[in-house]
């Protein structure tokens, strides 16, 4: 049976956050205003940085990509000229449902870790989720 992929457009609001393999790091959390036409995505992310002169300062990052059928690929361009934040290139796997992104990201040559973006609002499942993993509410 074929999964219908088309009612999973992306558009909206979503918490997430990232971490760091390898490193003794707690987890960045994020906001992300998504929106998807024709399988092509863009938005912003907002974050708290954690390095260098952004530490602690609130940062912003477009992001362009695309999706295909619930896989999704983007790249995350920071705004500003912040050290240790350079271009971010993240792949990850939509759910079935449709409110959560998980997958990985890199930076070319330097850092890698994982990801996980859940729908704002969302069904009672998704809201369960972001409590235990702690994703910032808002």
């Amino acid at each position: 049976m074929r999964e219908r992929t088309e009612q999973l457009n992306l558009s909206g609001h979503w918490q997430g956050q990232y971490s760091y393999v390898g490193r003794q790091q707690q987890p960045v959390p994020f906001s992300a205003n998504l929106s998807e036409s024709g399988s092509w995505l863009d938005g912003l992310i907002e974050e708290v940085g954690t390095a260098g002169d952004a530490r602690g300062r609130p940062i912003a990052a477009s992001v362009q990509g695309r999706r295909t059928g619930r896989s999704v690929t983007w790249i995350k361009l920071y705004h500003g000229n912040f050290r240790y934040y350079d271009a971010v290139q993240y792949a990850g796997e939509i759910s079935a449902d449709g409110q959560e992104i998980e997958g990985r990201w890199t930076i070319h040559g330097n850092s890698t870790g994982r990801f996980l973006m859940l729908r704002q609002g969302g069904s009672a499942a998704t809201r369960k989720k972001r409590k235990t993993v702690k994703l910032p509410l808002g």
